[in-house]
């Protein structure tokens, strides 16, 4: 019983002759019980009867407390304590040699088990019992996830932070991922060709989205690849360019990370708008983002190589106020709350309930103390973050 189940699955899906005979036993556990306490109260009565007959002979009415006292003490040590001390220490060692034992035994002693097994089952029904509801080694995504924390030295950490990251897929949308919209790079193409195509010769990224004035009338996306044959061209024109765009691929808010990534599969893409009930573009997010939370940045340090967070002497942080709480907590290790307001600058603006005119201090969570440094445009654009304090 105290196998691990799922060891053991894997051991008889291998072909572990030991394994599948022990996992067939399993199966019906109440069978196996039967048997093992046939045999095992069939002995104790047994011994019992013995002991008492000889010690009476040998020391008369005495006897019986001098056989009761020495049987329950033999029985309990060396038929009780120590092997299934042992056995619990050792499962495997134990299980699987005396399976070959109780296999022959279960079938010959099987129509007794099977009226043992009909009483019990019997009694326990009048008393109120569903025999017929067992347990299940079914794990909730909890128990799996304690599972792989515990896994310790058996899986790497790296490997045990991607497996959490797939756990963790469901508790994360889109929109603690995207790009907002106030950091997307596109290009309108109603700007000056001249500067279209410099901005296409200096693009950093990929894939860019296309737009006409507003980036909430996005007409498509546009690869880079494809961009380098156009400039080859001796002329370029917007017809070409649009020519070479794809249909830009729209999503709501609020989509779980594994819904996305899902639809990234099945929809062939890696690139998607992120857009509120309204229509109008919330972000960007692409299949990079999703992957990074599974597998980590792809990065050594991501504090030192985060461009929105910047160390300073005195242990403190200068943070953008554009940076996600979400990217904050991964690269320093901190815990600020994240049920509410996805940005600094929005965490910052809900625990004042205004937008600040001058530089204050503030004091999140009890633990992390904050002094605004720069306001520009009705929004906190830097923050100086100290360590958490450390509860007493």
């Amino acid at each position: 019983m105290a196998l691990n189940r799922y060891r053991l699955r894997h051991k008889a899906r291998s072909g572990n002759r030991a394994a599948k005979r022990t996992s067939e036993l399993l199966d019906r556990t109440d069978r196996l019980i039967g048997v093992i306490l046939i045999g095992n109260n069939f002995v104790n009565i047994l011994a019992s009867a013995i002991a008492t007959i000889v010690a009476v002979r040998i020391w008369g009415d005495a006897g019986i407390a001098i056989a009761t006292f020495t049987l329950t003490l033999v029985v309990l040590v060396f038929g009780e304590v120590t092997p299934k001390t042992l056995a619990a220490l050792h499962p495997e060692k134990v299980a699987f040699p005396a399976s070959l034992i109780l296999k022959p035994l279960l079938k010959l002693f099987y129509p007794l088990v099977l009226v043992v097994n009909g009483v019990s089952n019997v009694l326990l029904r009048c008393l109120g019992v569903d025999t017929s509801k067992g347990g299940t080694d079914q794990l909730s995504q909890e128990e799996l996830r304690t599972v792989v924390h515990e896994a310790g030295g058996l899986i790497p950490g790296t490997r045990r932070g991607m497996l959490l990251g797939i756990l963790d897929l469901e508790k994360v949308s889109v929109d603690d991922i995207m790009i907002p919209r106030n950091e997307v790079v596109g290009i309108d193409i109603e700007d000056d060709i001249d500067e279209i195509l410099e901005q296409l010769r200096t693009a950093q990224h990929t894939r860019l989205p296309i737009y006409k004035g507003d980036i909430n009338n996005i007409v498509g996306i546009l690869h880079m690849r494809k961009v380098a044959r156009l400039l080859s061209l001796d002329e370029v024109n917007r017809a070409a360019l649009l020519n070479e765009t794809r249909d830009a691929y729209f999503v709501p808010e609020g989509t779980p990370l594994h819904t996305q990534l899902f639809n990234f599969q099945k929809e062939k893409r890696r690139t998607a708008i992120v857009v509120d009930e309204y229509g109008d573009v919330m972000g960007l997010v692409t299949l990079e983002d999703i992957l990074e939370e599974i597998v980590g940045e792809f990065t050594t340090d991501v504090a030192s190589n985060n461009r929105d967070i910047t160390p300073q002497p005195d242990g403190s942080f200068i943070i953008d106020g554009t940076a996600t709480i979400r990217d904050i907590n991964k690269a320093l290790e901190w815990h600020l709350p994240v049920d509410g307001p996805k940005t600094l600058n929005g965490l910052v603006t809900e625990h004042l309930e205004e937008i600040p005119d001058t530089s204050v201090c503030i004091t999140i969570s009890g633990r992390y103390r904050m002094e605004i440094l720069q306001i520009r445009d009705n929004r906190v654009r830097s923050v100086r973050v100290y360590p958490p304090i450390k509860p007493s």
